[in-house]
């Protein structure tokens, strides 16, 4: 039983961790434009 929620946890985080990933490329992306946007 608890294997199997340790699995569980650990894909929920391996998730969680990709999730912040992409969102925190995305978010410096986002950054760049704007600032290229307010300095032009």
């Amino acid at each position: 039983m608890a294997q199997q929620e340790m699995k569980a946890a650990n894909e929920t985080y391996a998730g969680f961790i990709s999730l912040f990933k992409i969102g925190s490329i995305i978010t410096a992306v986002v950054v760049v434009g704007v600032v290229l946007l307010i300095a032009s």
